[in-house]
């Protein structure tokens, strides 16, 4: 008598590849990742700056002043104090200086951004 035995399934080397390759495609994928994640943080700061900028140039010629100073609060993201009439908030997690001049530079920082921390000009560009 002669049994049918069924080969159905993978063998335990067909399985390794798979999980070879897919180990192989996880470690390129993974720092490509993490380098957009990183850009994108870079271009929200800077968009964050700009409207800061946006705000104090503001605040400053309808005050006649020469400064202005920065409230705001990391958990939340919420601007207080003078420039909260030209932007009510930016993103979470930011350290900002205390105030813009109109000469002068501010700086914008998260914890998660390469590199930590930027300086703007008072018109928001990146120095």
């Amino acid at each position: 008598m002669h049994k049918n035995t069924s080969k159905k399934g993978f063998t335990l080397v067909e399985i390794m590849i798979v999980v070879v390759i897919i180990g192989l495609l996880a470690a390129m994928a993974i720092p490509a990742f993490q380098k957009v994640r990183e850009s994108s943080r870079a271009s929200a700061m800077d968009n964050d700056a700009r409207q800061i900028a946006s705000a104090a140039q503001q605040y400053m010629l309808e005050n006649n002043t020469t400064s202005a100073t920065i409230s705001y609060a990391a958990t939340s993201g919420s601007i207080t104090g003078n420039l909260f009439s030209y932007v009510k908030q930016i993103g979470k997690g930011y350290t900002v200086s205390g105030s813009v001049t109109s000469d002068g530079t501010f700086s914008v920082g998260h914890p998660q951004a390469n590199p930590t921390t930027r300086t703007y000009s008072a018109e928001g560009q990146k120095q």
